[in-house]
């Protein structure tokens, strides 16, 4: 079992994509296998995420994006941020970042900052009295093979394109004093979101399905 450290080290040096394949591949098997008793997430912002370890300070996930995914419709927007440094490596397809420049506007906002609290499975979009406009600064597109940073704080947008999956192996740091932020209707209301937790015979065929991509590279 690779650790946080471990997968780390691998992603920042780039020399052997290949043991990254073959670490995710052997987790993906252990969740088909029902070897590991994880549960797949399907995330408000329309990707699946498969909690490898979220014990601690340091998670790590295996994000996929279906091929046809459902829509996307949260009740705020797609524009977040994280309450911790991301360090993700794409196994397949591409993923397509965009960085939002968020600059606070009290006097004619385009938007209000939720907070976002995560309890089990519920997130609370708490609304705040922080009015701003946000603009694209920066696109991104990462390619199978690929590394990407996003750093704690910073808004942005994780997408790909329709009819392109894409699987990535994501590491998160918290930060200590963080929150998880969101972009939401200037004249919205504090709300509570469940997130679709899957079962036992679901997940295992989403790993199947997560596997057989990865595979292809």
């Amino acid at each position: 079992m690779m650790t946080y450290a471990d997968l780390e080290r691998e992603i920042d040096r780039g020399t052997r994509p290949e043991l990254l394949r073959r670490w995710v591949l052997d987790v993906l098997d252990d969740v088909a296998a029902g070897r590991r008793p994880l549960r797949a997430v399907r995330h408000p912002l329309g990707f699946t995420c498969l909690p490898v370890d979220r014990a601690g300070p340091d998670g790590i996930c295996v994000h996929a994006w279906p091929a046809e995914p459902p829509p996307v419709q949260p009740t705020t927007s797609t524009m977040h941020s994280h309450s911790w440094d991301l360090l993700s490596h794409v196994l397949h397809g591409s993923v397509r970042n965009e960085l939002i420049e968020v600059i606070d506007a009290p006097a004619a906002p385009a938007w209000r900052v939720y907070e976002v609290r995560s309890r089990a499975d519920v997130d609370e979009m708490a609304a705040t009295d922080r009015l701003v406009t946000a603009a694209t600064a920066t696109v991104e597109t990462h390619s199978a093979g690929d590394s990407y940073a996003l750093r704690a704080g910073g808004f942005h947008t994780s997408e790909v394109d329709p009819g392109r999956p894409a699987v990535t192996v994501a590491l998160g740091r918290t930060t200590p004093g963080g929150c998880d932020l969101s972009l939401g209707a200037v004249h919205g209301r504090s709300h509570r979101v469940r997130r679709d937790r899957c079962g036992a015979a679901e997940t295992a065929r989403m790993a199947r399905e997560i596997a057989r991509l990865v595979a292809r590279g």
